[in-house]
């Protein structure tokens, strides 16, 4: 215990464990919880809880600002612990619990969850958990490696715990930008007009009146799972870069192109190391998730700022950023996500947006969050924040999957996250499909030239052709429109 970490001396009294801690929770109160993509989340109270949970019958409903490390959502959810959640998860026992009926998970756009609850849309949050490097001589927090809705949660929270972590340095104090912006119908402009703008303070206001609990830690973020690119990441990241090459040639951008918004996962990583081994340079992000590949386009000159809302990296990258924080401070800033994700800012910046489907259908519609129409896998995070306002809003996915019985561009897809109007860019690892100005009819066949894989293309231009037969602006044949997934459903395979 580091008491040099509590600089507000009236809450140096408040120091407990995290089962005392547990102890706050109560039968269906609303929980806020820091914590973004597995970075800055609570390690230890809401493990706690889980562990409580296991002994006497208590439910929450748990919000947070993405997803949570060290398999915390997973023991709540086996603890039988959460009534619900939102507004994003990555966990495998939760998503079981959820598609099972439960768990009630409202996935929602991440740029949302603030606006609803400062709205008054949503319950108010009754306890909030957050991460924080230390408590400065004010009583507010300094957070860690994530901002999320921490802001939010401090605000409106009616109690606060807080974790102090110890395994982050102080040092990390100056690269968050805390900014609120007004509530309606007095909301001003949010004065970002470049990624490296910074507008608010260095530290989330807290009324110290309300610190029922502080528990220390000294655990390291979850480190980020770091899958090796293949031979299709390869080619979907070439596809993308050939893309941005022949852009720039035709006077649509400059070599530095525009601030890049990338997803999570070996894709996004794919795309941005390509950057490596092209002409791009001074090149800037404005994004959610700040991943190894971001750092490494830093450490090579590539890259010269990067805004997001946290840092997820492996292990090797987090001791690299945070023993040379000195090296990094002034080329990243951590912002509340309701910031890094809200629409004016990515309209205005022009963000290119690169995010990942599970499948898309001949028109451009992309689903994002739903295996064969019923099954949620993660939620739709924040790529519907990027891609209704993005510049170009890019989707990416593999053309096939399972020794090539499953196709991932079909007739309809089932269930849509973006529709066709959000959709600028299809990629697959067979090609790249530019669908700005056409119409349907023109989307489709390019689609079907381009991304579709080759085991699987004749039978999607038949159901094309005989569905232009039949008419209509969009043609489709709905007797058939879902027969791929029922087909997978029953035999096991999309082929007939």
């Amino acid at each position: 215990m580091d008491l040099s970490r509590i600089k507000f001396a009236p809450l140096q009294d408040k120091v407990i464990t995290a089962q005392e801690a547990a102890l706050f929770f109560e039968d269906g109160m609303v929980v806020g919880s820091s914590g973004f993509t597995k970075a800055g989340d609570s390690k230890v109270v809401l493990p706690a809880f889980a562990e409580r949970a296991k002994q006497e019958p208590i439910k929450i409903t748990l919000m947070t600002g993405a997803s949570l490390g060290h398999d915390t959502d997973g023991k709540l959810a086996a603890a039988g612990a959460l009534y619900k959640r939102m507004p994003f998860q990555v966990d495998r026992v939760l998503r079981e619990k959820i598609n099972a009926g439960e768990v009630l998970f409202i996935d929602q756009h991440l740029s949302e969850s603030a606006e609803l609850l400062h709205n008054k849309n949503l319950p108010s949050v009754d306890l909030a958990v957050i991460e924080a490097a230390y408590i400065d001589r004010d009583g507010n927090i300094v957070p860690t490696t994530s901002v999320g809705n921490s802001v939010t949660f401090a605000a409106l929270a009616k109690q606060v715990i807080i974790e102090i972590n110890t395994a982050v340095p102080e040092e990390v104090f100056g690269i968050h930008d805390i900014y609120q912006a007004e509530n309606y119908p007095h909301r001003n402009v949010i004065p970002i007009v470049a990624p490296w703008n910074k507008i608010g303070r260095r530290s989330i206001p807290l009324d110290p009146s309300k610190v029922v609990g502080i528990v220390f830690t000294n655990i390291q973020d979850s480190p980020a799972d770091i899958a090796e690119t293949d031979p299709k990441t390869e080619s979907i990241a070439k596809h993308i870069l050939h893309f941005f090459e022949n852009e720039v040639q035709l006077g649509h951008l400059s070599d530095r192109l525009l601030p890049l918004q990338a997803g999570i996962g070996k894709v996004a990583n794919a795309v941005l190391s390509g950057f490596k081994h092209s002409n791009f340079y001074d090149l800037t992000m404005f994004s959610e998730v700040l991943q190894d590949s971001t750092f490494d386009l830093i450490d090579s000159g590539i890259l010269s700022f990067a805004s997001a809302s946290s840092i997820t990296v492996s292990a090797e990258c987090y001791d690299r950023v945070f023993n040379n924080l000195a090296k990094y401070r002034d080329k990243i800033v951590l912002r509340p996500q309701n910031i890094s994700n809200t629409p004016g800012l990515i309209r205005r910046l022009g963000i290119i947006a690169i995010n990942t489907a599970i499948e898309f259908d001949i028109y451009g519609n992309v689903n994002s969050t739903h295996i064969s129409g019923t099954k949620i896998m993660n939620g739709i995070g924040g790529s519907g924040d990027f891609a209704r306002n993005a510049y170009l809003s890019i989707f990416v996915t593999q053309a096939s999957s399972k020794g090539n019985t499953i196709s991932h561009v079909l007739p309809m897809v089932s269930h849509v996250d973006h529709t066709e109007h959000d959709v600028d860019i299809l990629v697959t690892d067979i090609g790249l499909a530019d669908l700005r100005g056409l119409a349907p009819r023109e989307r489709a066949q390019k689609i079907i030239d381009n991304c579709v894989h080759p085991d699987f293309r004749q039978e999607l231009q038949s159901y094309f052709d005989r569905a232009k037969e039949r008419g209509g602006h969009t043609p489709h044949l709905l007797e058939e429109a879902f027969s791929w997934h029922l087909r997978l459903a029953e035999k096991g395979t999309m082929k007939k």
